[in-house]
């Protein structure tokens, strides 16, 4: 299989792929791409990864992730890097207090293009905001959700569970793109 080129400046992306893409030949080429204003993350996506090919002319893939919040409409959607930088996660809680209705959501798309064709693969990880920021900062960390993030089925937030319990947690209600591109692009490349 020829090497798939990951283009990324996301240390807990680069992480993640490195866990989840199992067989998939990958290289990373770290640079921040450009990201158009959207709330669709497929269009974010497939921008991302054509942007990715002009830079390396190879096959490569790009991720893009938004965290939706019932309760608030779904805010903030794909604009999550301008809400945290906006009004971080403290404004995020402050949003929340008094709001019983903690449902919330990581929704990514992983595009791969070939040069002539994009293909892309969709993940969903459901769960409940804390009410507070918990637990410690970690390399696996690809976004400061990971402090009132609780996956679906736990009482912790990402942050808090170790390095053993991030990898061995029961994936309830969750499907990982990346663990959908590498299936996929094992069976396409035999």
């Amino acid at each position: 299989m020829e090497d798939v080129v990951f283009v990324t400046h996301n240390k807990g992306k680069i992480a993640s792929a490195k866990k989840q893409l199992g067989e998939v030949n990958f290289k990373i080429f770290e640079y921040e791409l450009d990201e158009p204003r959207s709330d669709d993350i497929k269009y974010i996506s497939k921008y991302k990864v054509m942007e990715a090919y002009k830079l390396v002319n190879k096959p490569c893939i790009s991720l893009d992730c938004g965290f939706w919040i019932d309760e608030l409409g779904g805010f903030p959607k794909a604009f999550v890097n301008f809400a945290l930088d906006t009004i971080g996660i403290d404004g995020i809680l402050k949003l929340m207090e008094g709001k019983e209705n903690r449902k919330c959501r990581f929704t990514e798309c992983l595009s791969y293009y070939d040069g002539k064709e994009v293909h892309q693969f969709m993940g969903k990880h459901e769960g409940n905001l804390a009410e507070k920021i918990l637990g410690n900062d970690t390399d696996q960390k690809w976004s400061d959700l990971w402090y009132v993030y609780k996956p679906f089925g736990y009482e912790k937030t990402l942050a808090e569970m170790s390095d053993e319990e991030r990898k061995n947690r029961i994936p309830y209600e969750s499907v990982d793109s990346m663990r959908v591109f590498a299936d996929w692009y094992r069976k396409e490349k035999k």
